[in-house]
């Protein structure tokens, strides 16, 4: 070997170190819903399971559920849990449905170590399914922005 195989394969190791850093391992946990991939893949659309159970991101703006603000609940399209009450529903300006506070017991969070950055991750505490994430930029009471893939809800109105 010569100098530059040992280079170029060290550049290749270092990108491919890089890129399964950027890939989200399984969870561990487990949920108290669960389905085969087939159940889940049958049950949503292309854009509900690439968010809800690849942790996808539907595109800023194009949820039916940001400028909504009857009163009610949203839940979980995977399992029907109540997340969150339209009371904690507010324009954040962002493009997704955005929240102060979930119901009690609803939601789990987890680090989210995706794209160079560490953010919470928030899902469905019963089914696992992927809602969105949680910043520290909210309005009070909480000062928390949970900014939450509508493609991952339903409303229920009141």
């Amino acid at each position: 070997m010569n100098r530059r195989e040992i280079l170029s394969g060290a550049t290749m190791a270092t990108a491919l170190g890089l890129v399964a850093g950027l890939s989200r391992p399984a969870s561990a946990e487990t949920f108290e819903v669960t389905r085969t991939d087939a159940e889940w893949r049958a049950m949503l659309s292309d854009l509900e399971y690439r968010v809800m159970r690849e942790e996808g991101t539907e595109r800023a703006g194009t949820s039916p559920l940001d400028k909504r603000y009857d009163p009610g609940l949203y839940q979980c399209r995977g399992c029907d849990l109540p997340l969150y009450a339209s009371t904690a529903k507010y324009d954040s300006g962002t493009g997704w449905p955005s929240f102060w506070e979930a119901l009690p017991d609803a939601i789990g969070t987890k680090p989210d170590r995706s794209f160079f950055m560490t953010r919470t991750e928030c899902h469905c505490r019963r089914c696992g399914s992927h809602l969105g994430h949680i910043f520290d930029d909210g309005p009070p009471p909480t000062g928390k922005r949970h900014c939450l893939n509508g493609a991952s809800l339903v409303f229920l109105p009141a």
